[in-house]
């Protein structure tokens, strides 16, 4: 998954509205990436279970994350 360049399209695993963080799954991929919502870029920065979302895929510390996420 290295190199990976420009937008990437998933599905919301899992959002924990309270804590501000969650999990996307990428299309074709096993392996959920990380996000906080900071990276949500719409108001409110909320997002539901299962919705399609596209975004950037970034290694953080020792895990990808999922950054500038659009619903």
């Amino acid at each position: 998954m290295e190199g990976m360049e420009g937008r990437s399209i998933g599905f919301v695993k899992s959002f924990d509205r309270r804590h501000g963080y969650g999990f996307v799954l990428p299309v074709g991929s096993q392996e959920p990436a990380f996000f906080t919502a900071e990276d949500i870029e719409s108001e409110p920065r909320v997002l539901s279970e299962g919705q399609q979302v596209s975004f950037v895929l970034a290694l953080g510390a020792g895990r990808f994350e999922a950054r500038h996420i659009r619903p």
